[in-house]
């Protein structure tokens, strides 16, 4: 069976003022020729499948539209929830979905959802794991022993019942191997204690021949090639800029894997970052239709720098200063922050506002309320 791995499609997503949805249909668009063009016979979703819990009306309709298509080409889909998602909303109508082969969890209620597809080697499972929080697998789970997220998606994955020897994971967490994180985007909301309670370490999901993981927006392998982040079809950040998005082909064969396949995606506009000064950036303009984020190395703010900018790059996004002979400082205060640990981020406030660092007594006890927190969650 050949499946594609999608994820983090952030439907009605709006980046720097600018609507995204012309740009997504474009990129769903090409998705299905990939469908066509490879012999596709699934399509899974892991997760953030619209940017809000409340998306524009535009969104479901797109949404709908893709649904459809797939459909259409009798190609079943597999879906999960994402923390960016309603999970409520994405269950309506899921039994009547079910029935067209578009199998969407949405809320976990005690255990993954569990469906069957069948090439022609047998049967092939696909569990459907949701965006959980240690506190809801520990509503439904009262006698497991969780204390994190790591342990809670072991509870919620050791009830379920292997019905078939070939296992897909479908899941949006944020996944690490061993005490390395995955690579993060400037367009992500992931946690910033990556490595602690909030991570869950890959080895969880030894059972399954892939695990198509959903959360961080650059595609990548956590530990090993089976264990991947399909990453977002769209660049939503400067630091994503240049980068080649793609979908992940997979093909499973006999005995499991046998190829996993990077299908390259072309944006409707690029996204690119320019720098230099306001004039010499305005004075030959290229590829004018791309989103633009720029840098001016002009000495001084310029009036009217963004109109200016505007008039030869119409969908100019954003603009900074950095004058020549200045340390570039990161253009976002959660850049500074992003991929610390809670307790790391703590000690850097407690000393900016008390002038001097936690004592080792004072980090210990930052340690286990942050725990005891946890377990709140």
């Amino acid at each position: 069976m050949k499946f594609l791995h999608l994820a983090d499609l952030h439907l009605g997503k709006r980046v720097n003022g600018f609507d995204m949805l012309e740009d997504q249909r474009f990129i769903l668009e090409q998705i299905l020729t990939l469908c066509e063009k490879h012999g596709v016979e699934a399509v899974v979703i892991a997760g953030d499948i619209y940017d809000t819990p409340v998306p524009p009306a535009a969104a479901c309709t797109l949404l709908d539209w893709f649904l459809t298509q797939l459909a259409a080409r009798r190609i079943p889909v597999l879906a999960v929830s994402g923390n960016h998602d309603s999970a409520e909303r994405l269950d309506f109508a899921s039994s009547l979905l079910a029935e067209q082969n578009v199998h969407i969890a949405g809320r976990f209620t005690g255990c993954p959802k569990q469906v069957v597809l069948n090439d022609r080697h047998g049967p092939i499972e696909f569990t459907l794991l949701p965006f959980v929080r240690a506190a809801t697998v520990r509503h439904y789970l009262p006698d497991a022993d969780i204390t994190d997220y790591d342990s809670a998606v072991g509870a919620a994955l050791a009830v379920c019942e292997p019905a078939a020897p070939r296992r897909v994971l479908v899941a949006h967490q944020m996944v690490v191997s061993g005490v390395c994180p995955p690579q993060l985007s400037g367009s992500e909301t992931a946690p910033l204690t990556v490595g602690t309670v909030d991570s869950i370490d890959a080895a969880r999901f030894a059972g399954f021949c892939y695990a198509a993981l959903g959360h961080i927006h650059r595609a990548q392998r956590v530990g090993i090639d089976a264990v991947r982040y399909a990453g977002a079809p769209l660049c939503y950040h400067l630091d994503e800029c240049g980068m080649q998005k793609s979908v992940t082909l997979v093909r499973v064969g006999k005995r499991g894997v046998e190829k996993i396949e990077p299908l390259p995606l072309t944006p409707r506009r690029a996204m690119r970052h320019l720098t230099g000064p306001l004039a010499k950036l305005t004075a030959h303009p290229t590829d004018t239709e791309d989103y633009i984020w720029a840098t001016l190395t002009d000495p001084t703010p310029l009036p009217d720098a963004m109109a200016q900018l505007r008039a030869a790059y119409p969908n100019a996004m954003r603009l900074d200063y950095l004058p020549q002979g200045e340390v570039a400082h990161p253009l976002d205060m959660t850049q500074a922050v992003r991929g610390k640990p809670f307790v790391e981020l703590f000690q850097d406030f407690f000393t900016k506002m008390n002038g001097r660092p936690l004592t080792v007594e004072e980090t210990v006890a930052v340690k286990r309320l942050r725990e005891e927190a946890s377990k709140s969650e």
